[in-house]
């Protein structure tokens, strides 16, 4: 279970952690009509089994390939997509190639404990979520509402793509000058691959040994999300959501706020490559994806039902070229 994180602890050592995805995260709560940091369901590789035990539930899953498969695969229902199910309906989580998570919003919420301000589990602590871990077989999730309202269903006609292939934008620093010119020069010019050795902690990365100038040990400092930091390896680790507080080695850059999700969908054995902006860029990059975001949640619609007509497909097509006239 994640939400947008446990904000304000990193002093006291607590993680924030949060959604790797809070893109998808917010877009998928928008679905169901949910406040934006509410917490849902972050699945993880492999979609899940569920039942539900309410009297009925509306949910929808968010993130790019994602959806639904009910009952024993009779019926599909696409991701960025809401969906209103009954008691005793099954359904599985559908991942797609495109993403390492989804995430699956319930309306009203989920009716768990907050912890420091937070519902995000965080595993190493046994801290937040159902009793501080992942879920299991057998387990219940409670939810804050037992019944889903009457109001429509909605979708997302032009949902976010997962941008594979991009490069993940950069700030140098905060201690580029530990490195050798040649470090930074394979950072920006070479593919890395991110090993099996990938959590939310961080990932591992494979390719070129980034070696530092002088020596790899620095007087522990605060680590911000996104975080590239080089052991005396060589081998470079970026920090995720349930990154430490503090660390000892030498940090060459930081993944951009508006890059996270875009790294948090990648999975081990993706390639990742890097391309360097300046801290004013990537600022000006923040407040332009959260502008795209207001405009993807303003532009939800509601999903047409069996025997609707579409009237916007119908005024765009050309149904009529000429009139005939005819007498009896």
């Amino acid at each position: 279970m994640q939400d947008l994180g446990r904000i304000g602890y990193q002093a006291q050592g607590v993680p924030v952690s949060g959604a790797l995805d809070p893109v998808a995260l917010r877009l998928g709560n928008a679905l169901v009509s949910n406040p934006p940091g509410a917490a849902a369901l972050e699945i993880m590789l492999s979609g899940p089994k569920l039942e539900v035990a309410a009297d009925s539930v509306r949910v929808a899953a968010a993130g790019p390939g994602a959806g639904l498969i009910l009952g024993e695969g009779s019926q599909i229902v696409p991701g960025w997509q809401s969906v209103t199910l009954a008691r005793g309906e099954a359904f599985q989580i559908k991942l797609g190639q495109g993403s390492a998570c989804v995430y699956l919003a319930v309306a009203g919420g989920l009716a768990i404990p907050s912890v420091l301000g937070s519902l995000s589990t965080y595993v190493r602590a046994a801290l937040g979520g159902l009793t501080g871990r992942a879920l299991q077989r057998g387990d219940v999730v409670p939810l804050a509402a037992d019944r889903a309202s009457d109001t429509p269903e909605l979708r997302l006609p032009s949902p976010p793509a997962a941008e594979a292939a991009r490069a993940v934008r950069i700030v140098l620093g905060p201690q580029r000058d530990y490195f050798a010119d040649e470090a930074l020069a394979a950072l920006l010019g070479a593919e890395f691959v991110i090993s099996k050795n990938a959590d939310r902690m961080g990932m591992r990365l494979d390719g070129p040994l980034l070696r530092h100038r002088d020596g790899w040990d620095i007087v522990s400092d605060a680590i911000a999300t996104g975080a590239i930091q080089v052991p005396g390896s060589g081998q470079p680790i970026l920090l995720l959501a349930d990154h430490q507080t503090t660390g000892g080695y030498p940090k060459i850059a930081v993944v951009i706020s508006a890059d996270l999700p875009i790294v948090g969908r990648r999975r081990p054995g993706d390639a990742i490559r890097f391309t360097a902006v300046s801290v004013e860029e990537a600022e000006q990059i923040a407040r332009e994806e959260e502008c795209r975001l207001t405009d993807l949640i303003a532009s939800l619609e509601p999903v047409s039902t069996a025997g609707d007509l579409d009237l916007a497909s119908l005024y765009a097509g050309n149904l009529i070229s000429g009139v005939v006239s005819t007498t009896d």
